[in-house]
């Protein structure tokens, strides 16, 4: 166990080690329960350089630590289920949705957001109370909150940054003013500066932001599709044919049939159907208008799959769902049209697949996010979900273009890092790795519509992302 090991070890959770801490954890500890210990420490203390003493109190609590036996009786009721089927498990929101859109659920859901997030952001910076700021006149401060109100004042970005016990102006200048600008309302960030006038003149800002992690590689693919839109006049038919002709490795080279002999699953991130009422005209863009029937060709459409391929399904806004997120999977009565290799999920869903761990997110909120930060695109669909990762949220706004339900728990935090985060909704394809997290949106099965055209948006259709062993292919399957 050398020095080199312990540093890369808590870099991996976003820290760094002071240097005699390090004696510490090579003189005390098994290298055996290295890698215990170290979750340990970065889960129980707030420091983003752990110092001595915390390793060493932290070695103590860890020895004297309670085991699973004596603990496993004192809630029998999980907080959070955890579907399996074989080697899927699914966690989403399917049967846990609580909210009845009362005070209570709202004032509920912004307090479970803002633990969750300020207890990421706390793992990189210390942070006082904002209303125990007086107290340090002049000096450096660091703080955690929610973001408010941000506001370009020439000189100076100014946002105000809230907590539980009071609110406090941050501003923003020179090299920060650009960062600050791109703050989205009601996400949590650090801020760390100097406390003067009755405000903060930050030097940094702090993103919840993932730790970096090395590329997770499987020996076995998966397909990322998403938007097939079944139902429309505009979905691509013969290309979805070719396709699953793929798939069943009946079309392409020998490269591309070997590759599709690899395939165990197929990940789709939502609009399964064109649905009804989702827009203004949308009935004229249809070929099937009632909504049981897009479902029912869906279900045949799917079935062209190999039967020995998992279809992981999701859904999103054109589903026969309800539209605020998160969203259940797709009722009973419909999951029941599908063959038995489909897995319905909801939105967002984690998904462990073979112990590759996959965030499907169907993408709503990239509309709000490529809005607010001017340099984004939807020609570059992927940027913007990188976006979603540093602020460790599927749907950083509220109130915007993407309804939100108050469930007591936000379910719209990244709380566990993904190895890939998958997504659609823009149509377009863009695929990327963020600190080690493949990023991938994947495009679309319909050709551009009359609505499109109107709100100039230019669809990239029937682009397929394919992983196999931690890396990313693009097969192309229109002309």
């Amino acid at each position: 166990m050398d020095k080199k090991t312990i540093i890369k070890k808590f870099a991996v959770y976003g820290r760094n080690i002071h240097p005699l801490a390090v004696e510490v954890l090579i003189k005390n500890v098994d290298h055996h329960n290295l890698d215990s210990l170290i979750a340990h420490i970065c889960k129980t203390t707030s420091s983003f350089v752990i110092s001595r003493e915390e390793v060493e109190r932290a070695i103590k609590s860890f020895k004297t630590a309670p085991t699973t036996n004596d603990v496993k009786n004192v809630d029998d009721k999980p907080k959070q289920v955890v579907r399996s089927q074989e080697n899927v498990s699914v966690k989403d929101v399917t049967g846990r949705s609580t909210c009845e859109g009362g005070i209570e659920d709202f004032l509920a859901y912004f307090n479970s957001r803002f633990e969750k997030l300020s207890a990421l952001v706390r793992r990189r910076i210390g942070g006082v109370r904002i209303s125990s700021l007086p107290k340090f006149k002049n000096e450096q401060v660091e703080v955690v909150g929610m973001v408010k109100d941000v506001r370009d004042y020439g000189e100076f970005a100014v946002f105000d940054l809230e907590d539980k016990t009071g609110v406090v102006s941050v501003f923003a200048g020179e090299k920060l003013k650009e960062l600050a600008l791109e703050l989205l309302g009601d996400e949590v960030v650090g801020v760390i500066g100097v406390y003067r006038n009755g405000r903060i003149y930050a030097d940094r800002i702090i993103f919840p932001d993932i730790p970096m992690r090395e590329r997770a590689k499987k020996d076995f693919g998966i397909v990322f599709i998403s938007d097939t839109h079944f139902g429309s006049k505009e979905f691509l038919e013969k290309e979805w044919e070719v396709f699953t002709k793929w798939l069943s490795g009946e079309v392409g080279n020998e490269k591309v049939v070997d590759l599709a002999s690899k395939i165990k699953y197929v990940v789709i991130a939502g609009d399964i159907v064109d649905g009804v009422g989702v827009y203004p005209g949308l009935e004229n863009d249809l070929t099937i208008t009632d909504i049981y029937g897009q479902y029912q060709y869906a279900a045949e459409q799917l079935d062209k799959i190999p039967k020995d391929v998992k279809v992981i399904l999701s859904v999103g806004n054109h589903d026969a769902i309800r539209q605020a997120e998160p969203q259940p999977a797709l009722p009973k009565e419909i999951r029941d049209l599908f063959s038995n290799n489909v897995i319905h999920v909801g939105n967002p869903a984690h998904v462990d697949l073979d112990g590759l761990k996959v965030l499907i997110y169907h993408g709503r909120s990239l509309d709000d996010v490529i809005t607010k930060i001017p340099r984004l695109s939807y020609e570059k669909p992927h940027e913007a979900m990188i976006e979603l990762l540093k602020r460790r949220h599927l749907c950083p706004i509220y109130g915007g273009k993407t309804p939100i339900a108050p469930e007591r728990e936000d379910w719209l935090v990244i709380d566990e890092v993904p190895d890939v985060l998958h997504c659609g909704h823009v149509h377009t394809y863009g695929v990327g790795f963020y600190r080690g997290v493949l990023v991938v949106n994947s495009s679309t099965w319909q050709a551009q519509t009359e609505f499109q055209k109107k709100m100039n948006l230019n669809p990239m259709p029937c682009n397929v992302a394919v992983y196999y062993n931690g890396e990313v292919g693009r097969l192309r399957f229109c002309k």
